[in-house]
């Protein structure tokens, strides 16, 4: 199903810090390298125009799990990770904030003589799309960010943000080509967020006479697609809180990973350095990977694989992350050699978890979760942009019984 929306994010300031950048480029391409593998380019491009997996996306990676930020951090580190592999991947991403997304209309052309693809119909795309979320949809949000995400059979998605300046807000806006029928006549699967009051849609059916002197493009009769949308509103608190996170998936996904993993994952329990934390980490990294579009309804959840960068809901811990890329990468590499066995196990993983969901009853305290972890951040390497976790002065043990 194709699927596009919009998400409501509280608008957050502040610069990545450099060891989390890395980690998150690595393990960004990573993950797209495995659903391109799995599952082709058009899945990857559909997963980036759906809200919910990208806000998921951004929280495995230890971006805070509801802020803006994900948005510009996230398409950032993945240019920075896959332009540079494009040629091999079949993706291209252009655009990015401020300054550079101006620069949009030129990559697209360069890339389009290297493809063959028509360079002016993606420019007109990549133009129309902004045009109608900055000014067609006058909403009060003002676009900073403008990402174009190109595959090399002509598929798209778009994914670009405003900033709404008097509640401290933002919105993010996705785009996918297999939804588009008219870019002028109700050209997303719906616009939805806070309400604020009337505002000017230009791109309303019942505008079609207001369009004609504004834009010269011919457009079909509207479809009623709302059932495909995707809104996303985030809350503006930074924790993470019982009712943020789905508790009978997370605690599904704890007790298979704290408490029965050596019976039922020997074989990942042989990769040197694999133990409940990494497992905790991995399930959630498979499940960005495999997870079906109904299981990203809660992104904090994702928060719980590689913690976040303010501390929240504990630091991040280094580690596990680099663990995480190491399993991953070394899965890869041997599957390009015609051994697909780690990352098979990585579905399996993920699988099991689902399976356990079925019969789980929920029965923990999300908070103490949350504790332990940051007590024992600084075990595996604790960062957050404050500083390096530091030993509580009674360390508590590494693994807490929840069930």
């Amino acid at each position: 199903m194709k699927r596009s929306g919009t998400a409501d994010l509280p608008l957050h300031y502040g610069k990545v810090p450099p060891w989390l950048y890395e980690r998150m480029s690595a393990l960004g391409l990573s993950i797209i390298e495995v659903i391109l593998m799995d599952y082709g380019k058009d899945e990857v491009l559909r997963r980036l125009a759906d809200p919910f997996w990208f806000q998921s996306f951004g929280a495995v990676m230890g971006m805070d799990w509801h802020s803006s930020g994900i948005t510009t951090s996230v398409m950032g580190a993945l240019k920075r990770s896959i332009n540079p592999n494009s040629q091999s991947l079949g993706l291209y991403i252009c655009g990015g904030k401020g300054k550079f997304s101006r620069e949009t209309p030129a990559e697209l052309i360069q890339i389009a003589d290297k493809t063959g693809l028509n360079g002016h119909e993606l420019v007109r795309a990549s133009k129309l799309s902004a045009k109608v979320d900055n000014t067609a949809i006058q909403d009060g949000y003002q676009l900073y960010l403008h990402n174009f995400i190109l595959s090399d059979n002509g598929s798209w998605s778009v994914v670009q943000q405003g900033m709404h300046e008097s509640d401290g807000t933002a919105r993010r806006y996705h785009w996918h080509s297999g939804n588009i029928k008219s870019f002028i006549e109700e050209p997303h699967t719906g616009i939805n967020g806070i309400s604020r009051g009337r505002i000017v849609n230009l791109t309303d059916a019942d505008a079609s006479e207001n369009r004609k002197g504004i834009l010269d493009i011919s457009h079909t009769d509207s479809i009623n697609v709302m059932k495909d949308f995707s809104r996303l509103i985030l809350p503006a608190h930074h924790d993470v809180q019982a009712s943020d996170v789905d508790l009978k998936r997370l605690g599904a996904l704890l007790y298979v990973t704290r408490e029965q993993q050596p019976q039922n994952f020997e074989d990942l329990l042989m990769l040197e350095g694999v133990g409940p934390r990494t497992m905790q980490s991995l399930a959630l990294v498979s499940e960005v990977i495999h997870g079906a579009p109904s299981r990203f309804a809660d992104p904090a959840r994702f928060s719980f694989a590689h913690g976040g960068k303010d501390g929240h809901p504990f630091p991040v811990p280094t580690k596990t992350f680099d663990e995480s890329i190491s399993i991953l990468r070394k899965g890869i590499e041997k599957s390009r050699l015609g051994n697909s066995d780690k990352l098979n196990t990585l579905n399996k993983l993920h699988q099991i978890v689902v399976a356990t969901e079925k019969d789980f009853t929920p029965d923990f305290d999300i908070q103490q979760v949350i504790e332990e972890e940051r007590q024992n951040s600084w075990r595996f390497g604790g960062k957050t942009v404050f500083g390096d976790a530091q030993p509580p002065k009674s360390p508590k043990p590494i693994q807490l019984s929840l069930f």
